[in-house]
């Protein structure tokens, strides 16, 4: 008796030893088992195959030699086994094992065709997420076995065509019946496949994966032509340029932002919690000012310095926060981590009233008034009148440290500085941050920060200022014109803002100094950068990225690091050692 196994569509067979055969339930199939498939193909000549081959079935296919077999087919499952003993076995994708496979009698799995018989027909197992179409071994002739996977379900089973009856009257015809038999199997196996391809298969089917990997390739291409490019470099002097071409070649290298985050807000937004927060202790200290104030200096002394053991000549870096921040922002902390690792000393400058000192005059901070970081300038250098002396700023410490630098000129202790993320106008500042969405993201919030670091010192300001009104202000601007303006003496909100813009002071600095910033950050937009400017002073250099938002530059897939750290770490150690060379 011939063994046929009938299959939907193209599958793939896999043929079991004999070990494996005659565990499935003591079935063991007679040798000679012919494997077909429903879909219509034109039947191809039968192939011998042995034990451990898998061919694909495009039509029928002979195994003289097999005992049992196994039909692997996307999504469908399949019987194997010997339905002269009632046993049969479901195959499928997942693991899990499919409810009510084991039945007796009238329940669901795998039935015989006349319906209440009894007996044990195997055990199935099958995914419990998609509907599974299965045909069972069968001998020439009788039913073909029929099974749904979904747990539970009842078999349904037809025959082949037998001997046609002619029947009279309107009854409908045996043909009439089994077209119609035929076309009912063909909707529900067409309803069935489509239904756990597009619905529960897509991802694991040859259409999904072809999708993925068209997407994955156009996003790759059109990041490689788009996102990653090198920065431009603009410089004043040919020495300058060729000086950073050497000693500091992150500059000219390829910027690849995180392939998922690349967008100015994302990167700004995301960089303060997805990098890595170096652990730094500070020691510190409390200067006195002209004015009666005081300013809190954080020091890194690097004691354990493997480079430099003379604290006299350690080199020293002098690290100045943005508009709200303090010692304890992150990206401080890797700039002092990755000082720690070249064996420099780093001292932070904190604005007044800030990091939990008291105020003691009725002064706080503004990026155009110098005074206090020329105090701080003169302590450090004071101390260490031998260490090479650095600074370092980042977005508002930018800012005041270019006006110190434009103010003073080439007459400071320091021999170099970096700037990072500068605002350069501060009213094409102000203008993008109060566009809808920068302000609900970014104006806001920072409104808020300045109010409360404020608000701490209130009674050192109700004599002068309407601090009410102060706190009702709802944007940076309504905040500099109520508060800041005001204590600082100008006359009005245009006058600050035009002394706090460090494009105008540019062209006076007198000391190396490179400046890094990315043209799609919105405190910083790219029309308000000076470039003709610095093409005019040979001691200036802008580094300018495509992409990087505003203290931003994440890279990597999942950044704990930033591209800002590279420039900072790599420009900071050519001035140490190199810096002889620009002079």
């Amino acid at each position: 008796m011939e063994r046929v196994l009938w299959v939907q569509g193209p599958c793939v067979v896999k043929l079991l030893d004999p070990d494996e055969s005659s565990n499935m339930n003591g079935a063991a199939a007679e040798p000679g088992v012919r494997a077909c498939n429903n879909s219509g193909l034109p039947k191809s000549p039968r192939k011998s195959l042995g034990p451990g081959a898998e061919p694909a079935l495009p039509g029928p296919v002979f195994f003289p030699e097999v005992r049992a077999l196994s039909v692997l087919a996307p999504g469908l499952a399949t019987g194997i086994g010997d339905p002269g003993r009632r046993t049969a076995r479901v195959v499928g994708l997942g693991t899990a094992p499919l409810e009510g496979s084991r039945v007796a009698g009238g329940g669901g799995g795998l039935r015989s065709p006349g319906g209440a018989g009894g007996g044990v027909l195997g055990s199935g197992y099958a995914s419990r997420q998609c509907r599974l179409a299965a045909a069972a071994l069968r001998p020439a002739g009788d039913a073909l076995w029929r099974v749904r996977g979904d747990g539970g379900s009842r078999a349904r089973a037809r025959s082949p065509a037998a001997p046609s009856r002619r029947r009279t009257g309107r009854a409908p015809s045996r043909a009439g019946q089994q077209l119609a038999m035929d076309l009912r199997m063909l909707s529900r196996e067409l309803s069935l496949y489509l239904e756990h391809q597009v619905r529960v298969g897509f991802f694991g089917s040859g259409v999904g994966l072809s999708v993925i990997l068209g997407f994955s390739v156009a996003y790759a291409c059109y990041y490689l032509s788009s996102i990653a490019k090198k920065p431009q470099l603009v410089t004043g002097g040919e020495s300058f340029g060729r000086f950073l071409l050497d000693h500091c070649p992150v500059v000219t290298e390829t910027y690849y932002p995180t392939v998922w985050c690349w967008e100015s807000r994302g990167q700004t937004l995301l960089r303060p919690f997805i990098t890595s927060k170096p652990s730094v202790q500070y020691r510190n200290e409390l200067i006195k000012t002209a004015d009666g104030g005081q300013i809190l200096l954080d020091w890194f002394d690097n004691d354990l310095s493997p480079y430099y053991t003379d604290a006299g000549t350690r080199p020293t870096i002098l690290l100045l926060p943005g508009l709200t921040g303090t010692s304890k922002e992150s990206y401080i902390l890797h700039m002092i981590h990755l000082s720690k690792e070249l064996g420099y000393r780093c001292v932070v400058f904190n604005n007044r009233g800030l990091a939990g000192e008291d105020l003691l005059t009725p002064r706080t901070y503004c990026c155009a008034n110098t005074e206090d970081v020329e105090t701080a300038v003169h302590h450090v250098h004071s101390l260490y009148p031998a260490a090479p002396f650095l600074a370092a700023g980042v977005s508002m410490g930018g800012m005041l440290l270019l006006n110190y630098l434009g103010r003073i000129g080439s007459q400071t202790p320091l021999m170099g500085a970096a700037t990072f993320s500068v605002g350069w106008n501060v009213f094409a500042c102000s203008e993008s941050l109060e566009k809808p969405l920068n302000w609900l993201l970014f104006n806001y919030y920072l409104t808020s920060c300045l109010q409360s670091s404020v608000n701490k010192h209130r009674h050192m300001f109700v004599k002068h200022i309407d601090m009410d009104l102060v706190m009702k202000a709802k944007s940076i601007r309504e905040f500099d014109e109520r508060f800041t303006s005001v204590m600082f003496g100008y006359r009005t909100i245009d006058d600050y803002y035009t002394d706090a813009s460090p494009n105008r002071r540019l062209k006076s600095v007198g000391i190396p100094v490179l400046c890094l910033n990315s043209v799609d950050d919105v405190f910083s937009p790219s029309h308000g950068i000076p470039i003709e400017t610095a093409k005019q002073n040979p001691n200036v250099a802008l580094v300018l990225t495509s992409y990087g938002g505003h203290i931003g530059f994440l890279e990597g897939l999942w950044p704990r690091h930033t591209y800002m750290d590279r420039v900072f770490k790599q420009f900071m150690q050519a001035m140490v050692e190199h810096g002889h060379e620009l002079s």
